[in-house]
């Protein structure tokens, strides 16, 4: 299966910090395309503002990811994006059900499963973001947090047409890092309950240093990248070390 690599901006970049990473990023990649797999698909998402400026890069490969879409198709639904606009902007991916969105913003499962249903309307590929906190980690509860976080979507999630995102939410912008072998046997599950040829990424404090160890296990599909992918030489590593 081909691997992916996303990476999520969160709210941070400004429009001008986002065309000076596209031009820095735009020469690194052509000074180390040699080095990257030629079948490693990749992906941004910036904010919503910055979105138009990743299809200006020079890098055709780079798709676009979106960080989020609502739940509803259109109408009187201020500050909301719609899927449609989305795909009006030649945007591929985009991430629902992350866990900052579900504990800050409250986002249950009914949204979640319209946005999913939003997102393949318009035939954007969902990112589905799965996650355990500590607690429930240290508890031994990881595989029945995660199935049930999948079994309340699946029912609408078109699986082959979906990437479904791995991130223990005590790995997330901690610095601590899901080993290799916890990783993998939570994605291993993962394909193990929804189909193998599902494809399942890791995220949680993912860089160019632990990227190969991370995709070079055999259920893991690609990462979904935090703070590293916003410098342009450490997010062009994480490809060329994948």
């Amino acid at each position: 299966m081909k691997k992916i690599i996303i990476g999520n901006w969160k709210m941070n970049k400004t429009v001008s910090e986002t065309r000076d990473f596209i031009q820095k990023f735009d020469i690194f990649y052509q000074e180390n395309v040699g080095k990257i797999k030629e079948d490693l698909d990749f992906a941004i998402a910036p904010s919503f503002i910055s979105l138009s400026l990743i299809s200006k890069s020079l890098t055709k490969k780079l798709e676009i990811a979106a960080q989020n879409l609502s739940q509803f198709d259109s109408g009187a639904f201020t500050g909301e994006i719609s899927g449609k606009m989305l795909q009006d902007l030649g945007t591929k991916y985009v991430i629902i059900g992350h866990s900052e969105r579900r504990e800050i913003f409250k986002e249950k499962d009914e949204e979640l499963k319209n946005k999913i249903l939003q997102a393949q309307k318009y035939d954007l590929i969902p990112v589905f973001c799965v996650g355990e906190s500590l607690l429930e980690f240290e508890a031994g509860l990881t595989k029945k947090v995660i199935i049930s976080q999948i079994n309340a979507i699946k029912s609408v999630l078109n699986f082959q047409k979906a990437i479904i995102a791995y991130e223990p939410i005590w790995a997330i912008g901690t610095g601590k890092t899901a080993t290799a072998a916890i990783a993998e046997k939570v994605c291993g599950l993962i394909k193990e309950n929804f189909g193998k040829n599902t494809m399942v990424i890791y995220g949680g404090s993912v860089n160019s240093k632990n990227i190969n160890e991370l995709v070079s296990q055999k259920s893991i599909d690609g990462a979904l990248v935090g703070g590293a992918s916003l410098d342009p030489e450490e997010f062009g590593k994480i490809l060329v070390n994948s």
